[in-house]
């Protein structure tokens, strides 16, 4: 299935308002001052953070999550960037004031202030770029969009936090560049080697990733401790590291990823269960064709006013069989072979009846059901035959329907052509939505039959080809 694209905007601010919350916290404890200690101007400079760091932060909602939006949908587009400057402007001048007269900045201009301008602009052209270049139909889907866009969303907000510095700290900025990264890092590590393999039933190979981990950080601090020559490094880093992730980290976000896995298999058979009712709805829907059963009561009547009545008692008897198929064998999960055959061979008499006599019409029947055993969903064949008669038959040129059934040691295979006549566009309608569509046919061998059927269909200007073949339960 393919991909679909993010909701970025919404992914956006999310992550730049973690960010900015992670840089308030910083202010908040790292410069909060003494009231009853501290001078009037240490409060003003711890005010003045938390206020510039406001200011940049509503303006960025205001200007990434209200205008830009409008801007792209409203005809007057003159009053949204009207607005995105004035707010740029407001912005700008809080942080140059309140900047400078707490010492945030040693000039009256805040340089940080304009590499976010030209940071924000850069995003803003890189994600209009990668939209162009990486969105269907240049690709298939938007997996490696959605990829590239993500990393580009982290690597704006870091450096974001890089030019917040002089407002908050460098705290931030290590946090988003080094313990997110080192966080993200050992999950993968964990999803796709230890959690993954044990998932696989692979538990020696789990193990051996595990254990390699902890060899690994004990032989990475242990020489961080010698350059150092601080023993304490190696019983912090390589012990204190090592028990975290073994006790604490790798357990949460296991029981994190099973969690996951149970969401998406039961996301997983409830679609499935989606599809078989859409399939099985959209079958019953249309498992009778009402053209075909009209035309074939109109010429069991005409036989039955030219000929005698063994023949049309024949045809109705046919036609009951077909119907009693029709109305309860086909709404069972599967039904033996044998049944379906018996469906199809009632199926080819009435339309030999109706289409025997024309002249033009070549008919190539071949049924080999000696060894036709074993259970099978119902009505997958008939369509295909249905198919042909319906497509393939023209009254006044050349026609020819060949169909060769066969049946051999579990599995049944069907290879049927049939003349290809153009369409009047009066009659698209009415064939599209009479019998059951081939479209709901491969739908329901790819769900009741996954990697267990073949079929080929291959058309041109002359002919109709089908090839299926279905491995039949025993």
């Amino acid at each position: 299935m393919k991909s679909k694209s993010l909701d970025f905007r919404q992914i956006e601010w999310w992550i730049v308002t973690s960010a900015t919350l992670i840089a308030f916290l910083f202010i908040l404890f790292g410069y909060s001052p003494r009231f009853s200690e501290d001078s009037g101007f240490e409060i003003f400079k711890f005010a003045s953070r938390l206020l510039i760091l406001a200011v940049l932060y509503s303006a960025f909602h205001l200007v990434h999550m209200v205008l830009i939006p409008s801007y792209q949908t409203e005809p007057k587009k003159w009053k949204n960037i009207l607005k995105i400057i004035l707010t740029g402007l407001v912005a700008f001048a809080v942080s140059a004031i309140f900047g400078y007269q707490a010492q945030l900045t040693s000039a009256p201009f805040p340089t940080f202030y304009l590499g976010i301008i030209v940071l924000y602009a850069c995003y803003l052209i890189a994600s209009n770029l990668l939209t162009q270049a990486l969105t269907p139909p240049k690709l298939r889907d938007f997996q490696a969009y959605n990829i590239t866009r993500l990393i580009f969303t982290y690597l704006f907000t870091f450096f974001f936090l890089i030019q917040i510095n002089p407002v908050s700290s460098e705290g931030p900025s290590i946090i988003f560049g080094i313990f997110i990264p080192v966080i993200l890092i050992a999950s993968f590590y964990n999803f796709f080697l230890v959690y993954g393999k044990r998932k696989q039933g692979k538990v020696k190979q789990s193990r051996w990733y595990n254990w390699g981990l902890v060899a690994v950080l004990f032989i990475l601090f242990g020489i961080i401790a010698a350059n150092e020559d601080q023993e304490e490094i190696f019983v912090i880093g390589g012990l204190g590291v090592n028990a975290f992730i073994q006790l604490i980290f790798f357990p949460l976000t296991s029981l994190l990823f099973r969690k996951y896995d149970s969401f998406i298999g039961r996301i997983s058979t409830l679609s499935t269960q989606v599809d078989q009712g859409n399939a099985s709805f959209d079958f019953l829907r249309s498992q009778i064709n009402p053209h075909f059963l009209f035309n074939a009561l109109n010429t069991l009547y005409a036989s039955a006013l030219i000929e005698n009545a063994e023949k049309t008692s024949d045809g109705i008897q046919k036609l009951g069989d077909m119907m009693r198929f029709m109305l309860h064998e086909n709404q069972l999960p599967s039904i033996p072979l044998s049944r379906e055959i018996d469906y199809l061979k009632n199926y080819l008499d009435l339309q030999l009846l109706r289409f025997g006599s024309q002249s033009n019409l070549e008919l190539d029947i071949q049924l080999n059901d000696a060894q036709c055993q074993g259970e099978i969903a119902p009505m997958l064949i008939i369509p295909f035959v249905e198919n042909a008669f319906k497509h393939g038959i023209s009254a006044k040129e050349k026609s020819w329907i060949r169909l060769n059934l066969r049946c051999m040691a579990g599995s049944v295979h069907l290879d049927l052509v049939n003349s290809v006549h153009p369409e009047k566009p009066q009659n698209e309608k009415s064939r599209e939505e009479s019998g059951i569509g081939l479209d709901n046919v491969k739908k329901r061998l790819e769900i009741l039959y996954p990697e267990k059927h073949q079929l080929s269909i291959v058309s041109n200007d002359t002919d109709f080809f089908v090839h299926l073949s279905v491995q039949i339960h025993s």
